[in-house]
């Protein structure tokens, strides 16, 4: 029996309660783990690349390049990184102890993390080495507002969605009802540019959730009671209105021609500016909805930011029971029907999302969080209920079709899709019946939705996600992740490879690798057992080695240094062996080795 633990959700409660901004330019305490015997760190294979290729979300004029700027990586919310992540290749972790969630992670032009960090009280806005995840900067951010349900674990208001834009300026709305444009100083540091006033169109218990820039550069933004606004840059001017009777607990999504996509806990909308600026609504489309708040749910409504797609598409999760994936039509007007689909997922009675999408294509990724009603859910060996799905739209746009499902359970973390790896990144954590509560970074195959592997991220409360994302560093292939206890790196031991001026995963070159081999000999024969090993330059990019014996497999090595032994028996006559090595890399090439070895009689 498990009798105490360094991070009950009490101690984290009280540690989230009296912990401050940390000082600028600290170096990171790790985040504490239970005292439990440890499960081996990876299951599983190492992963070999094989890319997805998809039309490029176009980057947005006002915003930080894709896969830098925001939680769902660009404009369109598709949670698609262009670059690789993880291939479970000699991977190592690292930690930061905040007793903060570090939620939204972008990446300013000069690599470093900027993230908004939501304590129990304030969040604050950080910024991080992306190598050593040191604090180079903080800025306290307006206290946490109370929230009348006592949703303190899915209220992600006051930072938890902000954006970084083309400036390298981070752009919020605070607890104070006012939207933020804080700029980087020397120092490192920061510093509020322009404090904009939007209490005046703010109810005295409503929360600003999102703010974003459509592609004339007009800030919108959405509040947790369903009032819809944008803000004049340059004269600060304001205008709003309001859904009656709806509430919002999502972020939305632009497209290049002005519209922008938000779903309340009744319709998915698509508004464009008016003439003086003002929000209009263009169309609405009204979702099926049980009325349940499901356990898993910020509310009783969609749980997803809705996510544009290929071919002037728009795609949602409804709160049907079961839920559905709903993809519908974005234009302003439509020939026809304006649903193309709607297909349900997972079971009856255990359904639902608070997560986007991913998108890649026409491929759509959703991941199952019935259950999570909180930490506790996922304490003491317990977790939520299980469910990762990809569904297709037709080629025709007819309709959708399923594609796979996987049983990892994820309670509650947005996932992301590698196109240069082919992978799907989720956050899981199974049952367990000693009580231990281990979370890992699983990375599933996009094609099939097989598990490729799962590596260790942490034990106990201080590693449950509660929300973020899994977000891909651009430059290094790093998984970085917002947990209760703060940040979390997980890493290669050596980056994936993405060559430079070429689309991800056609590497040009032969691999340069060696096959030695060595044994004792005796008049130029071996003599007993022959050791085999595959280096050189491209070593560090091995996935695994098949050793051979001719043509046939004598074993695999996955692990460097990539060594077998062969046992190669004395007979009556001079023999020559064949003893050969077929090397795959991470990024799907192919190299085979060969040396000849000879074995004299007896």
């Amino acid at each position: 029996m498990r009798i105490s633990r360094v991070h009950s959700i009490g101690a984290v409660l009280l540690a989230l309660g009296v912990a401050g901004a940390a000082p600028a330019a600290a170096a990171p305490n790790p985040i504490p783990e239970g005292p439990g015997t440890k499960p081996p760190a990876l299951f599983g294979t190492t992963a070999i690349q094989h890319p997805i290729t998809v039309r490029r979300v176009p980057r947005h004029p006002f915003m930080a390049p894709n896969d830098r700027s925001n939680l769902h990586n660009d404009a369109y919310q598709t949670d698609a990184n262009v670059g690789p992540g993880p291939l479970g290749r000699s991977m190592s972790r690292a930690s930061s102890f905040l007793v903060s969630d570090c939620a939204s992670i972008t990446f300013d032009s000069k690599g470093r993390l900027v993230s908004v960090c939501v304590g129990l009280f304030r969040p604050t806005l950080y910024m991080f080495d992306p190598k050593t995840l040191d604090t180079l900067a903080t800025l306290a951010l307006p206290p946490r507002q109370p929230d009348p349900g006592g949703r303190i674990f899915n209220d992600f208001a006051g930072g938890g969605y902000f954006y970084l834009d083309n400036r390298d300026r981070a752009v919020l709305l605070t607890n104070s009802k006012h939207l933020y444009v804080i700029r980087e100083t020397a120092g490192p540091g920061f510093a509020i540019e322009r404090d904009y006033d939007l209490s005046g169109t703010f109810a005295l218990t409503e929360k600003g959730f999102s703010a974003l820039p459509d592609w004339s550069g007009r800030y919108w933004f959405v509040t947790s009671s369903a009032t819809v606004g944008t803000v004049d840059p340059a004269s600060g001017t304001v205008r709003s209105m309001k859904l009656a009777g709806e509430d919002i607990q999502n972020s939305f999504s632009v497209d290049t021609e002005g519209g922008v996509y938000l779903v309340s806990n009744r319709a998915l909308y698509r508004f464009d500016a008016g003439p003086a600026g003002e929000p209009k609504i263009t169309w609405r489309a009204p979702y099926p909805n049980s009325g349940i708040h499901k356990p898993g749910q910020a509310d009783a409504g969609s749980g997803t930011t809705p996510t544009i797609m290929e071919h002037g598409l728009v795609a949602i999760t409804d709160n049907a029971d079961p839920m559905d994936i709903v993809v519908y039509r974005k234009a302003k007007t439509v020939a026809g029907k304006r649903l193309v689909c709607r297909v349900p997922v997972f079971e009856n009675g255990a359904s639902a999302t608070d997560n986007s999408l991913n998108v890649a294509g026409r491929a759509m990724i959703v991941e199952n969080n019935y259950g999570y009603s909180g930490p506790a859910a996922t304490e003491q060996g317990r977790t939520t209920s299980p469910g990762i799905a990809r569904v297709d739209v037709k080629p025709d746009l007819s309709g959708c079709r399923h594609v796979w499902r996987s049983n990892a359970t994820a309670p509650t973390v947005v996932p992301k899709i590698s196109l240069a790896n082919g992978l799907v990144y989720a956050y899981t954590k199974p049952p367990s019946s000693d009580g231990s509560d281990y979370w890992y970074l699983t990375a599933l195959d996009f094609r099939t939705g097989r598990t490729v592997y799962r590596f260790r991220a942490g034990e106990g409360l201080g590693y449950n996600n509660n929300y973020a994302p899994i977000t891909i560093g651009p430059d290094n292939g790093a998984v970085y992740l917002g947990v209760l206890g703060g940040l979390l790196m997980l890493r290669d031991a050596t980056p994936p490879p993405r060559p430079p001026g070429t689309p991800p995963g056609t590497p040009k070159g032969t691999p340069r690798l060696n096959l030695t081999v060595h044994y004792e000999s005796e008049e130029g024969c071996a003599t007993g057992p022959i050791r085999a090993k595959v280096s050189g330059h491209d070593a560090g990019r091995i996935a695994f080695v098949d050793f051979l014996r001719g043509n046939r497999t004598a074993g695999r090595d996955s692990t460097s240094p990539y060594v077998w032994s062969f046992h190669l028996g004395q007979g009556e006559g001079d023999r020559v062996y064949d003893i050969g090595a077929r090397v795959r890399l991470v990024d799907g090439r192919v190299r085979t080795l060969r040396r000849q070895v000879r074995v004299c009689a007896e």
